[in-house]
C-alpha cells in the first residue's frame, strides 16, 4: 500500500464509501473470484436484498446452488426469482429462517439439514443484521440487535456445524470500531437510554471476536472461519436505520455488489485458506481495533462464547 494510500485510508470517509473501493479495486485480481463454484453448496442469510441478494447473485452465476436464507417468504421468493431471471441458474432456492427467533431457527435449521440431505456446506455467509431505531424483543425477550445478528447466528451455526466444511464469512461492520468487545454490555437485559447504533456496534465487535473463536476451535483444515466489512454501502437497511448518514452520504455509497465483493472474495481465492480468524477489508487482511482498549482480552472472548453458548444450548435438540 503506498503512502497516499495509507493516508487517505486513516480518514476513514476516503476508505470506506465508494471512492474507497475504486481506489483499493485498482490492485483486485479477477482471477481470484473467477471460480467455478458447480456443485458447491451455499448457505447466505439475509439474501431477500442489500448486501446478501447481490453475493447471492454473484455465488449463482458461478454455478453454486444457494439458499438464501430469509424471514419474509414473498420476498424471499421475488428474490430467488429476480437471481433465476438474471443468471439462468436451476440451483437457487430459499428456506425460511428468523433468526431473531431461536425456536425458529432451531426447527427450520433441522428441516434444512434435512432438505440437504446430508449434503455438505462448503459456503456459510452471516450476512442478516438489523440495527432497530428503537428498542424491540425477540419472541424469547432478548434486545432484537442481540437476537438477531449474534444469538440467531450462533445457533444456526452450532446447529450446522458437523455439515460445514468449506469456508464460513460473517458479515461484521467498520462500526465496530466504535465499540469494544463488553459482554456486560452486549448482554444487559435493560437500558437506561436505548442507543441502536450502539446496540449494533457492540454486536458487530463481538461478531469479529467470535470470528477468532471458532477460528481455534474449528479445525482450520475443515473450516475457515473469517470475518469482514463491507464499507459504506447503500442498502435498504442503511437508508431505514440511519437516514442522516444516508442523506449525507447518498451519492458516495457503495453498491451492494462491491459491499459484496471481499465476502465472495472470502468465498473463492486461495489466499483466505491460508490462515482462518482474520478480519477483511477489500480484500486485504485489517487490524480488529484503532486503539489499544478496544483488542480483544482472552477473559472477554472466553465469557462471550460461554454466555453465547448458554443462550442457545436449550435449542440444540
Amino acid at each position: 500500500m503506498t503512502l497516499w494510500n495509507s493516508i487517505l485510508d486513516a480518514s476513514v470517509i476516503e476508505s470506506f464509501d465508494l471512492h474507497g473501493f475504486e481506489r483499493h479495486a485498482k490492485s483486485f485480481r479477477s482471477t481470484d473470484t473467477d471460480v467455478d463454484l458447480t456443485g458447491k453448496l451455499a448457505l447466505v442469510t439475509g439474501a431477500n436484498s442489500g448486501i446478501g441478494f447481490a453475493l447471492s447473485k454473484q455465488l449463482a452465476e458461478r454455478g453454486a446452488t444457494v439458499y438464501l436464507l430469509c424471514r419474509n417468504p414473498d420476498r424471499a421468493q421475488e428474490a430467488v426469482e429476480k437471481i433465476v431471471a438474471v443468471t439462468k441458474s436451476e440451483t437457487v432456492f430459499w428456506h425460511p429462517m428468523d433468526l431473531s427467533d431461536l425456536k425458529h431457527v432451531r426447527d427450520n435449521a433441522h428441516s434444512l439439514v434435512q432438505r440437504l440431505g446430508g449434503q455438505s456446506i462448503e459456503l456459510f455467509v452471516q450476512n442478516a443484521g438489523v440495527l432497530p431505531l428503537e428498542e424491540w424483543r425477540s419472541p424469547q425477550g432478548f434486545e432484537m440487535t442481540l437476537a438477531t445478528n449474534l444469538l440467531g447466528h450462533h445457533l444456526l451455526t452450532r446447529l450446522l456445524e458437523s455439515h460445514l466444511k468449506g469456508r464460513m464469512v460473517l458479515v461484521s461492520s467498520g462500526g465496530m470500531y466504535l465499540a469494544p468487545l463488553s459482554v456486560k454490555e452486549l448482554f444487559a437485559s435493560s437500558f437506561p437510554k436505548f442507543d441502536g447504533v450502539r446496540r449494533y456496534a457492540l454486536t458487530k465487535r463481538a461478531q469479529v471476536a467470535l470470528t477468532e473463536i471458532y477460528a481455534q476451535n474449528f479445525d482450520a483444515n475443515k473450516l475457515v472461519v473469517h470475518s469482514m466489512h463491507p464499507g459504506w454501502v447503500a442498502t435498504p437497511g442503511v437508508e431505514h436505520s440511519l437516514p442522516g448518514f444516508w442523506k449525507r452520504m447518498e451519492h458516495r455509497l457503495r453498491t451492494p455488489e462491491q459491499g459484496a465483493d471481499t465476502i465472495l472474495w472470502l468465498c473463492t481465492a486461495a489466499m483466505p485458506l491460508q490462515k482462518s480468524g482474520q478480519f477483511w477489508f477489500d480484500r486485504e487482511s485489517r487490524n480488529t481495533h484503532i486503539w489499544p482498549w478496544q483488542r480483544h482480552s482472552s477473559r472477554e472472548m472466553t465469557a462471550l462464547i460461554h454466555r453465547l453458548d448458554e443462550l442457545v444450548v436449550p435449542y440444540l435438540s
